[in-house]
């Protein structure tokens, strides 16, 4: 089965290098999304400045995935930047990943509402859904945390159900995330991906090695 792979913007430039030569490696068949980034970010401050429709945001912000989705390929010969989920499976039959840039399927399909509660996580979760693929969603923390994350009682959840996190009021995913998971009846996990060998034992089925991560049950 596929493992759509969701690279969190929060990762660029410092660790995605690194991770995508991990990744290559995998066994598994891996198509990646990858998210906006700091480029994102300035659109959330500028809107906080002039306040402009959401959907320019929406639609400025997809455009920042594409553009960090092509550094991200740049850098590696084995991921291929795509924008058609019909070529993902001569890339995957040429050992090589496919990297969705996703500004012209989300402009053609248009499935989310334009709001920054949608973010990368969701659109990947959407593709995720639309291939019938499982959902890997890496960023720079270990998973969602009870408590505050800056504290010291902060706690880990190894495992929570997509309800539940519909009353968090922040985590490390979007606000919209919790909805699709129980809308599509797909589970996620979550992983630091600083920390490639993590990811590596999470693809290979190694928990032995990765005991840092949340599992989302959807319904």
């Amino acid at each position: 089965m596929v493992t759509v792979v969701k690279i969190g913007g929060s990762l660029f430039p410092e660790y995605t290098k690194e991770l995508c030569e991990y990744l290559t490696k995998s066994e598994e068949k891996l198509v990646l999304v990858n998210g906006g980034g700091t480029l994102a970010n300035n659109i959330r401050e500028f809107n906080k400045i002039n306040s402009f429709s959401e959907d320019i945001n929406h639609w400025n912000a997809i455009k920042c995935m594409d553009i960090i989705g092509n550094f991200i390929a740049d850098e590696n010969k084995d991921i291929i930047p795509i924008t058609d989920l019909k070529e993902i499976e001569s890339i995957h039959k040429s050992n090589k990943i496919p990297l969705i840039l996703t500004y012209e399927l989300m402009r053609k399909e248009d499935p989310l509402k334009h709001s920054w509660d949608v973010t990368s996580d969701s659109i990947a979760c959407w593709i995720a859904n639309k291939i019938n693929a499982k959902l890997l969603i890496l960023t720079n923390v270990d998973g969602i945390y009870r408590g505050n994350i800056s504290s010291n009682n902060k706690k880990l959840i190894k495992s929570i159900n997509a309800k539940n996190l519909l009353f968090f009021k922040e985590t490390c995913i979007d606000k919209c995330l919790p909805k699709l998971l129980i809308k599509y009846h797909l589970d996620c996990f979550i992983i630091n991906g600083k920390y490639p060998a993590r990811v590596m034992a999470h693809l290979n089925s190694d928990n032995n090695i990765n005991n840092f991560y949340t599992h989302i049950g959807g319904e």
